[in-house]
């Protein structure tokens, strides 16, 4: 059992959260976790690149002098890729990096990946975040106060609050989203995540819910 420490908005300490990792995740596969972490990467890449082949290049297919008698060693077109200005032998094309890995696999380390921030105590609870204005000071001021002003930080929310997301989305180093749409990339990036007391209890139901089926 780990006693997650709870901030009120102030930023000031006001009780314990008390949570079994096993909970969330019965065990913590690194090999798993890894290889989600690789898919989410490429899938992030562009895979834009592009040189030009022999056939791309401008220039002649004319041979460029005789085969014999001039000395030279044997030539062919100025496109030859030995050749400066020449086309490449293996020219690079566009690609798409992208793959899935299975459903239960990539929301397995999901909770995975929240279970070992809870392990290495990188995890704080905020009793709530209820806002009625847009206040990106308050929010900075909260997490100041709970240390972790200039350290990359994730905040996770119950569902998608406009007016929370819109007081930190500024911050430097700090990230928003709804627990429902974390990932095992976006929870292992940051150094501390912030989790609200409503979206621990629902990530905890989702995990029981998953464990009985």
């Amino acid at each position: 059992m780990v006693s997650l420490p709870v901030y009120d908005k102030s930023g000031s300490k006001v009780g314990t959260y008390e949570i079994d990792p096993s909970q969330i995740a019965d065990t913590i596969n690194k090999q798993l976790l890894h290889d989600v972490v690789v898919m989410y990467q490429a899938n992030a890449r562009q895979g834009t690149r592009k040189t030009k082949s022999r056939a791309e290049v401008a220039g002649s297919t004319k041979k460029l002098y005789r085969q014999k008698g001039t000395g030279n060693a044997r030539a062919g077109g100025k496109r030859s890729p030995v050749r400066v200005g020449g086309g490449h032998a293996f020219a690079i094309k566009p690609r798409d990096f992208s793959y899935r890995l299975p459903r239960k696999a990539v929301r397995l380390a999901t909770r995975m990946a929240i279970a070992s921030k809870i392990q290495k105590s990188q995890v704080a609870v905020v009793d709530s975040l209820e806002m009625q204005v847009p206040k990106t000071r308050q929010v900075a001021a909260m997490l100041k106060a709970m240390g972790l002003a200039g350290k990359s930080t994730l905040i996770a929310t119950e569902g998608h609050n406009p007016v929370v997301y819109r007081s930190a989305r500024n911050i430097d180093r700090v990230e928003i989203s709804p627990v429902a749409d974390l990932n095992a990339l976006a929870v292992l990036k940051p150094r501390q995540v912030v989790f609200t007391r409503a979206a621990l209890d629902w990530l905890k139901a989702q995990a029981s819910q998953a464990d009985a089926s």
